[in-house]
């Protein structure tokens, strides 16, 4: 790449102020609209029962296609995009759900006393696999794969590109997003342990988090000798000269091992302790010249050069607590334990209102903190990931999740009717989409795959005189590889874990 094509590409995505963040909310709710109407045509008429060809087509058009639509083509009328996917949903929801054969037979067993139902398919799991979840991880990882491609195209707004330092954007939502699921599903080991009786102390916390960390922070090391080794462009005020993003990731397991431990984790404390590590963070901003050395500080050493990598991690931890908090909550079958006791009528209203109220929380968290009127006026910035930015992401996932969760209790309520492991496995198979299940289930090998690619078409499309029409043909094909690859690793029964 030449240093002139470089420097207009650098230039292309810096010094950029964002967008408001109404429309944020109207372009990410193509997400959930989508998953509406794949419900729908799940749910009511069978569409994906039998997966072929044509239902993975339709799979795609609504869980990837939507989503590119909305963030090129549509990206000026998403309320547009969400009323053309909401309304036919609506009208297929009046059509009677379908009943499947297997639903006869769960039926005729639910006659039957649930515990002779549970000695011949096994107890209900204390931790069942819960498919608004792996809806919402799915979708997020797809936004996050089609926009590190996407923004480097006209056709992408250049108020959806991450901001420079003060503002908010559908990448600094997606940065966020990437750390608050990872912390959602960090939950799982914890409440295993819990749920067997098991204690881990420092030294294991730490073995542990290490495996993880470790391919981690080679990937990172590899990401900066891609970038500089093939004179990719940069932009250095994102994270430094040297850190990315795989750094971040690979610091949150040692951290939390340090700072938590998984015997005294519950919901409330690990959500304040998310909001003492952010305010805290925000509190050393405001107060010491941290701030100012962040923003001006010229690169002249290591820590000056990577200041805004290192001295952004704090929030970035803040986040992954809080999404952590969410899944201590909604993971288990009840809280603290699971039982296959509760209704499905109780386990719906549990998920339901304790997400509404963690979506109430964290946004009127949001609003005092950034509100010139009622609050204390502070803007969001991904640069420091500082608190307003930690509370906005907070926010806007635990929103999703709830919206995610009404979507499956709706379309789906025999997920939560099941008398049975084996029957509950059936119903949350058919409530969750191959392709979305495929995203989550490898999502960061995806996301490995995602970034040399999106290289690789950068070292060989002219992307910024590109036409809007080859630019959509390029996203099309690549939104489609990385599919391909995703339902083929989960065909193959193959999970990639880093």
């Amino acid at each position: 790449m030449t240093q002139s094509y470089k420097t207009l590409k650098e230039d292309f995505v810096s010094n950029l102020a964002g967008g408001k963040i109404s429309e944020i909310n109207y372009v990410t709710a193509v997400a959930p609209a989508a998953l509406l109407l794949w419900s729908a045509l799940q749910s009511r008429l069978g569409v994906f029962i039998h997966y072929g060809a044509a239902a993975f087509l339709v799979d795609f058009l609504l869980n990837v296609g939507a989503i590119l639509l909305a963030t090129t083509l549509y990206s000026s009328v998403p309320i547009l995009l969400n009323v053309l996917l909401i309304l036919p949903a609506l009208l297929i929801f009046l059509v009677p759900p379908r009943t499947e054969q297997y639903n006869k037979i769960s039926k005729s067993k639910g006659t039957r006393k649930r515990s002779d139902v549970s000695k011949e398919h096994g107890e209900l799991d204390p931790l069942p696999i819960r498919p608004f979840i792996t809806a919402y991880r799915g979708a997020m990882m797809i936004i996050t794969c089609l926009a590190i491609l996407a923004v480097d195209f006209k056709i992408f707004p250049r108020r959806f590109a991450k901001v420079e330092t003060w503002g908010t954007s559908l990448m600094d939502m997606g940065v966020g997003s990437f750390v608050f699921s990872a912390g959602v599903v960090s939950a799982r080991p914890i409440l295993k342990d819990r749920v067997a009786g098991r204690t881990t102390h420092l030294g294991q916390r730490l073995y542990r988090s290490a495996k993880h960390s470790l391919p981690l922070f080679i990937l990172g090391l590899v990401r900066i000798y891609s970038v500089k080794g093939l004179e990719l462009a940069e932009h250095v005020t994102e994270y430094g000269v040297h850190w990315n993003f795989f750094f971040t990731l690979a610091l949150l397991p040692p951290s939390m091992a340090l700072i938590a431990s998984p015997t005294t984790m519950a919901p409330l404390t690990t959500a304040m302790l998310s909001l003492t590590v952010g305010g805290s963070h925000q509190l050393i901003l405001e107060f010491t010249s941290l701030k100012a050395f962040i923003l001006t500080a010229t690169r002249t050493d290591l820590i000056r050069k990577n200041r805004e990598g290192l001295f952004s991690f704090a929030g970035y931890l803040a986040i992954f607590l809080a999404g952590q908090a969410a899944g201590l909550d909604i993971l288990p079958r009840l809280p603290g334990k699971g039982s296959s006791k509760a209704s499905a009528y109780t386990q719906r209203k549990r998920l339901l209102t304790h997400l509404t109220l963690a979506s109430f929380f964290w946004s009127t968290a949001f609003v005092l903190t950034t509100s010139d009127k009622y609050g204390l006026n502070l803007r969001v910035s991904r640069r420091l990931a500082n608190f307003p930015y930690v509370l906005w992401v907070a926010a806007f996932n635990c929103t999703q999740l709830t919206i995610f969760c009404a979507i499956e209790t709706w379309a789906f309520p025999k997920v939560y009717k099941a008398l049975d492991k084996s029957s509950e496995n059936q119903e949350t198979e058919k409530a969750i989409s191959k392709i979305l299940w495929a995203f989550n289930r490898n999502g960061l090998a995806v996301f490995l795959l995602a970034n040399p690619l999106t290289g690789f078409v950068n070292l060989t499309v002219d992307t910024l005189t590109i036409s809007r029409e080859r630019a959509i043909g390029v996203l099309l094909v690549y939104s489609a590889l990385l599919t391909v690859v995703a339902v083929a690793l989960d065909r193959w029964n193959i999970s990639i874990k880093l």
